[in-house]
């Protein structure tokens, strides 16, 4: 009998990297897929599989007026226990450190399903940064039966805080599959500001993307960030910054006040996964706060400046792909400054992946589920 995997997601990079395990789970011989969307980020998910040919399979309509974290947990758990009844899964897959995923792990745990921790080991050892990640990924890890780490160094993480070495499997990171698949389709530019954007790009400019969105930057970290990159835009008449803007209200109103109306900088709402990967492939450098993007840069060779103090993806850094730069003006600009001027060509493969770790998922979930493992491809 095929046995039901639940893949639970809520926001756009839970999506994009689970997307590559419902791909693989799709061609398994014991397993099929089933994907809920929490309703964490209405519209996103959908928007985020799109590309791979998928759509959720179960959509949770969850109320949350003043979007406050205990409101948005209050109103998932019944809502993921019933769709847990209802399903009977084999196991939940949750992944990285979202509120959906500490949701899903404890309605998972109450239940008697076994819980997958997709993308296992994270740590910066801070609970303040990332926040309130760092505390969701360490809880997750309390209850997981299969913990599925990206790296060498996350099973590492999981092993010093005594999670037993039977339940760690090392599969690298789905989102590589994820950059690599959208990559290999090259679908055109669909946001016109891009679109625009790569015409100045064929006619000899330089892209410098900047994502930046973390709730500890808000206000005056944010706000060093952005100046740091005006005075870039301003010093450098062949650079266009590219700023795809997150549609929290504080972070537009911060980026508004500082970067709206530049010659050189082009604002966008949040881009469609194809369209970002275009402007990574095609960036000169990149100025982020985003974990998946210090993970999908390295495969496109392109250099990233980490805008926090601490990152729990210390891969990129030692193989020279990423340098964290804080929040600091002087900083950001002084490390900007020095990598356009002698743009680096790292040779070390992405540390992250190499383009095949849905099929070890699936692996280990045919084994956690006692069943034949399908062949790798």
């Amino acid at each position: 009998m095929n046995e039901e995997v639940m893949l639970l997601v809520g926001t756009r990079p839970e999506a994009v990297k689970a997307a590559p395990v419902a791909l693989a789970l799709a061609r398994s011989r014991g397993l099929r897929p089933y994907m809920v969307h929490s309703g964490q980020h209405p519209g996103v998910v959908e928007q985020a599989v799109a590309p791979f040919g998928l759509c959720p399979d179960e959509v949770l309509v969850v109320e949350r007026p003043r979007g406050g974290q205990a409101e948005l947990v209050s109103a998932l758990l019944p809502a993921l226990d019933g769709a847990l009844r209802r399903r009977e899964p084999g196991a939940l897959v949750v992944q990285g450190d979202t509120t959906t995923t500490l949701a899903g792990a404890l309605a998972a745990f109450w239940r008697g399903v076994p819980v997958v921790h997709l993308e296992a080991g994270l740590r910066t050892g801070d609970l303040a940064a990332p926040f309130p990640e760092e505390a969701n990924r360490q809880m997750v890890a309390r209850i997981a039966a299969l913990h599925l780490a990206p790296t060498p160094g996350a099973a590492d993480a999981l092993r010093a805080e005594g999670v037993p070495e039977s339940s760690i499997e090392v599969t690298g990171n789905t989102v590589v599959d994820a950059v690599r698949h959208i990559a290999a389709v090259d679908l055109p530019a669909i946001n016109p500001v891009l679109a625009s954007l790569e015409q100045d790009l064929d006619r000899g400019s330089r892209s410098v993307l900047v994502t930046v969105h973390r709730r500890e930057s808000w206000g005056p970290p944010l706000a060093e960030v952005l100046g740091a990159v005006r005075a870039l835009a301003d010093g450098h008449p062949d650079v266009r910054v590219l700023l795809p803007v997150h549609p929290n209200p504080t972070v537009r109103a911060q980026v508004a006040e500082v970067a709206a109306g530049h010659p050189r900088i082009a604002l966008t709402g949040p881009l469609d996964y194809p369209d970002l990967v275009r402007a990574l492939r095609r960036a000169t450098l990149v100025i982020t706060d985003s974990g998946g993007i210090q993970e999908e840069a390295p495969t496109f060779g392109v250099p990233v400046l980490v805008a926090r103090d601490v990152t729990e993806r210390v891969e990129a850094v030692r193989a020279g792909h990423a340098h964290v730069v804080g929040t600091d003006r002087a900083r950001i600009l002084a490390t900007a400054e020095r990598l356009l001027a002698t743009p680096p060509h790292p040779t070390s493969p992405n540390p992250f992946g190499d383009g095949h770790a849905a099929t070890r998922v699936v692996a280990a979930l045919e084994r956690l589920l006692v069943r034949e493992p399908t062949p790798a491809a």
